[in-house]
């Protein structure tokens, strides 16, 4: 185990020999110096577990060495030592980052157990924060954000497929974070040094996929020009990400198994075997088994694929990850906007976790970056909330809700609660002007002053 290092600073050499003498038996690596200029210079080149510093020194004295400590270090733990004790001295060297204040003269056995409990305070501060750093690495891998168990279940996943060759499909609903799982075993492969390249089977018209998977040859179809790389080609040594897997026609099924049993294609109008090292990490939001029950998924391409299938969960069936995930977005459209946002308000917080989000964690991203956008204080309020989530209701011409639980409802509430939200998208609307807001809402002017009032808007 490394000696922990301490550095002893006092203009009277006999206090540094005592000192020093005492802590070498303790089982301490001790540098000492009689001059704080001697110790501001030790200070800029190397790292200390503790400074043992006297006050007053002539030239820099203890406090200079405190605070270049502080400036170099903060971690270091500073005890002052002084001959001329005063409250005022050891309040000025609290706030300014020591430890504690030993008075001169001092009992041994004192000081020797003020530097074991300083030194295990300090070590214990250092450990939890890499274990905090550890547990946050993990809650953030690779952009995924959750510590919900089922999110740990991914994560422990995705740490073992990286590490194997096998192909990988990827399965949740839109918004979920395929793409991130896909990235998170790439980037932990030993193919993370190789290219990431994504191809959107459901967003390329089925007459260019093939174009832009395999490549072509000059003169195989109007409109090629010139020989082109397809993305299998510029993926090689790397990984494949197909997105909306089950969206590839059938003929380019076939093309695509050939690839995964030989390892091997030809470009459009092309009539060269070329060979590929490439992995293959597919997704889908659809139910792929029912495709092979429908005839429109080849079962032998399907089974290819899904050699391991990994399975992300809906927000709503973890939203114990709400808040972990609004803290992530509210620090990256902070920084992006440049407004100084701290958070989000209790009501607004209530709002978000109450709500089911179909859209997933794309969705829980859009109403946050919404919300800063459109936010005029540092926090979050729950209007910005309840007015996208009006929104939502209305786009969908449905009230809130129509389920009534056990224990009941109170109607008035959710009354004031759905005309709240109107009133607040029709001041949207209208960009804050009362009277235009009041007429597309058929009220007059007075009933939208009074109902303003009643819900402090």
């Amino acid at each position: 185990m490394t000696k922990q290092k301490i550095l002893v600073v006092d203009d009277e050499k006999s206090m540094c020999d005592f000192l020093e003498i005492m802590l070498q038996k303790e089982g301490y690596e001790v540098i000492s110096t009689t001059s704080g200029e001697k110790a501001l210079e030790l200070l800029d080149n190397n790292l200390y577990s503790m400074i043992l510093t006297d006050v007053k020194m002539p030239g820099a004295d203890g406090f200079a060495v405190l605070r270049k400590t502080k400036e170099v270090s903060p971690d270091t733990v500073v005890i002052m030592i002084t001959a001329y004790g005063s409250p005022e001295g050891a309040v000025t060297a609290i706030k300014e980052g020591a430890y504690d204040y030993v008075t001169k003269p001092f009992r041994v056995e004192e000081v020797k157990l003020t530097i074991k409990k300083a030194l295990e305070r300090s070590n214990l501060i250092k450990e939890n924060i890499r274990l905090r750093q550890a547990v946050e690495e993990r809650y953030k891998f690779w952009n995924l954000i959750g510590k919900s168990s089922k999110m740990q279940r991914v994560y422990d996943l995705v740490e073992k497929v990286a590490q194997t060759k096998a192909n990988v499909l990827v399965t949740g609903e839109s918004g979920t974070g395929k793409e991130l799982v896909a990235k998170a075993i790439h980037y932990n492969s030993v193919r993370k040094d190789g290219s990431f390249v994504t191809l959107n089977c459901g967003a390329i018209p089925e007459n260019l996929l093939e174009s832009e998977l395999f490549g072509h040859m000059k003169g195989s179809f109007t409109g090629a020009i010139a020989n082109k790389r397809g993305l299998l080609e510029m993926a090689e040594g790397g990984t494949l990400f197909m997105d909306e897997i089950g969206e590839l026609p059938l003929p380019l099924q076939v093309k695509l198994l050939r690839v995964i049993q030989e390892r091997e294609f030809k470009r459009v109008g092309g009539t060269d075997d070329i060979k590929v090292n490439v992995r293959i990490i597919s997704a889908s939001n659809q139910d792929l088994q029912q495709k092979v029950a429908h005839g429109t998924f080849r079962e032998d391409l399907f089974y290819r694929l899904n050699v391991i299938q990994i399975k992300i969960p809906p927000l709503r069936e973890r939203k114990e990850d709400i808040t972990l995930l609004m803290n992530h977005f509210v620090q990256k459209y902070s920084t992006e906007t440049g407004k100084k946002i701290e958070g989000i308000t209790p009501e607004a917080m209530e709002l978000l976790v109450s709500y089911d989000f179909p859209g997933n964690v794309r969705e829980l991203e859009n109403i946050i970056e919404r919300s800063i956008t459109l936010e005029t204080a540092t926090t979050i309020t729950e209007r910005h909330i309840r007015s996208y989530l009006s929104e939502r209701m209305i786009s969908k011409g449905t009230p809130p809700s129509l389920e009534i639980p056990e224990e009941g409802i109170d109607l008035n509430k959710v009354v004031e609660d759905l005309e709240k939200a109107f009133i607040l998208k029709a001041l949207e609307q209208t960009g804050g002007i009362k009277k235009k807001a009041a007429e597309i809402l058929g009220m007059n002017f007075r009933a939208m002053r009074y109902k303003l009032a009643k819900y402090g808007f």
